[in-house]
């Protein structure tokens, strides 16, 4: 007996191998156990009888999408007028826009006709960061528009030497960069939280609020990180968007002629209105949480559907140089001009 007890307690040769084969297998499972492969998007089935409906008027937005901002991108390249500033950041907005939706309404309208809403964590992580990073990067681009329209109306004789093509280039590559960084920072903080398991996201994509909220850890870090990053990105922005047009009115207002100070009110007045439609929600998102999910879900539709809908619409509808050049590219206008050559 005493033999057999002895040989029980046998160790092995490598007692160092084993015990690390445990740690990692350990840490293995607490990984699996702390993310999961796979994440289930409520969305909006807590009202069924809404996704049918929603799903039409998202697919057919999620079309125009498309198509509005991939139209201003062409045109812009193919009509020398359109190529200033102004309409190459215009450009930028609107790739910013296409991404924007293609990252989070792809998903939307599967989980509208799917019972199972799920998403993988992979693609649960592509979002994080790419949604981050666009969001970002479209707050910073609307401030550094709203600089170009106060050099052309406040600064018009010096507007050539400022906003030069490189300085265009430099101020855009700005707006990307800091948009990359931040989501560097927030979302690995996000994606690094314990969530012991959680994988159901009260949610229609993964967005990161309600990543957080998942945690079942220490959530300081993150929670700072993401207020330092609604400070810079969701107040600075619309501050200098705010003293821009400042200046502008003021610089508008003493204009001579009331056909220079209309000119000048409809070039600017197309911003204004986006920057309002886009800062409105984000900053009450961001840095005023809603009290229920199903706000914060409504509002997160509005500046990932609707907004990118609106911008195209706006900038065209209300824009002489762009429904100018849309009648020049068309077939017909091209062949009666042919003819009138003849």
């Amino acid at each position: 007996m005493e033999i057999s007890k002895c040989k029980s307690f046998v160790y092995p040769k490598n007692q160092s191998d084993s015990f690390q084969a445990y740690t990692v297998q350990g840490a293995m499972e607490g990984q699996n156990q702390s993310f999961p492969t796979a994440f289930v998007l409520l969305g909006f089935s807590d009202h069924p009888w809404l996704e049918i409906p929603l799903f039409g008027v998202v697919l057919v937005s999620y079309i125009f999408t498309l198509m509005g901002n991939s139209s201003i991108i062409l045109l812009s390249l193919v009509e020398p007028r359109l190529q200033t500033p102004m309409y190459f950041f215009l450009d930028n907005l609107s790739v910013l826009d296409l991404c924007l939706t293609c990252t989070t309404v792809p998903q939307l309208l599967v989980n509208l006709l799917n019972p199972e809403k799920t998403i993988a964590a992979w693609g649960c992580i592509i979002q994080v960061y790419i949604f981050s990073w666009i969001g970002c990067t479209e707050c910073a681009l609307l401030a550094v528009m709203a600089f170009d329209r106060y050099v052309a109306i406040c600064c018009p004789l010096q507007y050539v030497l400022i906003m030069r093509l490189w300085s265009c280039v430099w101020l855009t590559a700005a707006c990307w960069a800091s948009g990359l960084a931040n989501s560097l920072l927030q979302a690995t903080l996000i994606l690094q939280l314990p969530l012991c398991g959680k994988n159901t996201l009260d949610h229609f994509f993964c967005e990161m609020p309600a990543l957080s909220k998942l945690a079942c850890g220490d959530t300081t870090v993150s929670d700072l990180s993401l207020a330092m990053g609604g400070i810079v990105f969701s107040i600075v922005p619309p501050l200098v968007v705010l003293i821009s047009y400042i200046f502008i009115t003021r610089a508008v207002l003493k204009l001579p002629s009331a056909e220079g100070r209309h000119k000048a009110f409809n070039t600017c007045s197309s911003h204004l209105l986006v920057v309002t439609l886009f800062y409105g929600p984000c900053i009450y998102m961001y840095l005023q949480p809603p009290a229920n999910s199903t706000q914060a879900k409504f509002l997160s539709l509005f500046y990932c559907v609707i907004t990118p809908l609106l911008n195209p619409l706006i900038y065209t509808l209300r824009n002489k140089d762009v429904k100018a050049a849309w009648r020049r590219g068309l077939p017909t206008q091209g062949r009666g001009k042919s003819l009138k050559a003849r």
